[in-house]
């Protein structure tokens, strides 16, 4: 992946990188990190400045890691930080039976982001969809059927994004 050359970019690749550390993706068996860093290399490819390709890189820590907001913004600074929790699901206890209101309470959390927010979503989405199918066809019904709903949601997203993301929804 190329990006800028920006000390911000170096230091967010790092914390993920470490923050992901031992953890692979469920489908393809890859290091987690390297879905964060095509997330980020995509924003980066449209022009987005090194905070946007910042918080791409650490768009999953909040929700994945011990990682919490407050360190973000000590590390990253207050605009990164509210970027990464503008993608992340709200806090909700993981209770039986109410899987579909954390789905909704997403939903709507996702429609409430900024431009670039929505863009981190999109690309985080882009990656998701591009090949799920191929290594977990069960598991792909449903996730990409609550991609489908999500998208309308992030049209206010960066434009080639969007329509990157229909294209791999109308597979």
């Amino acid at each position: 992946m190329e990006y800028p050359k920006d000390e911000l970019i170096s230091k967010a690749l790092a914390f993920a990188t470490k923050a992901h550390a031992g953890v692979v993706r469920r489908w393809t068996g890859e290091p987690y990190v390297e879905h964060a860093m095509r997330v980020a290399g995509h924003l980066a490819g449209l022009g987005f400045g090194p905070e946007v390709v910042a918080a791409g890189l650490l768009h999953d820590v909040l929700e994945d890691t011990d990682t919490g907001p407050a360190e973000l913004v000590t590390l990253f600074g207050p605009y990164v930080a509210a970027m990464v929790l503008e993608v992340t699901k709200p806090a909700m206890p993981k209770l039986p039976g109410n899987k579909d209101e954390r789905k909704a309470a997403m939903r709507l959390h996702l429609a409430g982001s900024s431009y670039e927010g929505a863009s981190i979503k999109l690309a985080d989405m882009i990656d998701n969809s591009s090949n799920v199918a191929d290594h977990d066809p069960e598991f792909a019904t449903g996730y990409l059927a609550e991609m489908r709903r999500i998208a309308p949601l992030l049209n206010h997203g960066h434009p080639m994004l969007v329509a990157e993301l229909a294209d791999n929804l109308a597979k």
